[in-house]
């Protein structure tokens, strides 16, 4: 993997195969600008092609994770054209599918706060944990706009009910609350309790298949919302089969007969 030159945001890779990307704009709770998008976008899609990385971890440094859009760069936007505020939304929408589609498992660490955009990041990951006293908020509607491009992923991870509510009100939250909800998956009372939870959930994945975790990831998008007919079903049925004929599904398999650690197995 190429090393980047990254200003907002530090990379860090292991031989084993996990890679820690740290948003690093603590002085403004790592809120998102224009740079820090793009150089999210590239080290997702970066990432993405690296075979050997087998799980990510996103984190903030500081005290936040993430307080959304910079204030800054939300008041240059509103002297910009409609056309222009297009292709940057459009660009923050790139990036959070990046994320949302990466073939590794992803795993979203949560401090501090995780407002707007911030908690898009959180719904794009497979799995988050936060911290106890972390507070989340979709706060758009209270600058006159609305979470249009984060909507997709938020949807997604807690259902249209609750997202409506929450778009609506824009009532802030707690980690509790949003573990409740299905934004987080779990909750942190203390910092070595994260650390203990990172490495109970960075266990799991190095003990499976990589081909098998990324096509697992494909799967649920594929079949989220399809109905339950003969169509589905043969594309299900097809899915499974080159699993069992590809060679994880092999190794997998002569392992557990065997019954000795696959050569996934770290």
């Amino acid at each position: 993997m190429r090393d980047p030159d990254y200003d907002l945001i530090t990379l860090e890779a292991t031989p084993e195969g996990l890679a820690v990307v740290t948003l690093n704009r603590p002085d403004v709770h790592n809120a998102f600008n224009a740079e820090l998008i793009a150089e999210l976008t590239d080290v997702f899609t970066m990432i993405s092609e690296q075979p050997s990385i087998r799980m990510m971890i996103l984190r903030g440094a500081g005290p936040s994770f993430s307080a959304g859009a910079d204030l800054a760069w939300m008041k240059r936007a509103a002297l910009n054209s409609r056309e222009d505020n297009e292709a940057d939304a459009l660009r923050l929408a790139d990036m959070l599918r990046r994320l949302n589609e990466m073939p590794q498992m992803t795993l979203a660490l949560v401090q501090g706060v995780a407002m707007g955009g911030g908690a898009g990041l959180v719904a794009a990951c497979d799995v988050a944990i936060a911290r106890a006293d972390a507070q989340f908020r979709f706060s758009e509607v209270r600058l006159g706009l609305t979470p249009a491009t984060i909507s997709p992923f938020v949807i997604q991870a807690i259902g249209p009910r609750m997202a409506r509510a929450l778009f609506v009100t824009a009532e802030g939250f707690d980690a509790a609350y949003a573990e409740k909800i299905g934004l987080v998956h779990y909750v942190a009372e203390t910092s070595d309790q994260m650390a203990e939870l990172e490495e109970k959930i960075a266990r799991l994945v190095f003990s499976a298949a990589p081909g098998a975790i990324a096509d697992a990831k494909r799967l649920v998008r594929d079949v989220a919302g399809r109905s339950l007919d003969n169509s589905l079903m043969h594309d299900t049925a097809k899915r499974i089969a080159a699993r069992r004929s590809s060679e994880e599904g092999k190794e997998g398999i002569a392992a557990f007969l065997e019954k000795r650690a696959p050569s996934w197995k770290s």
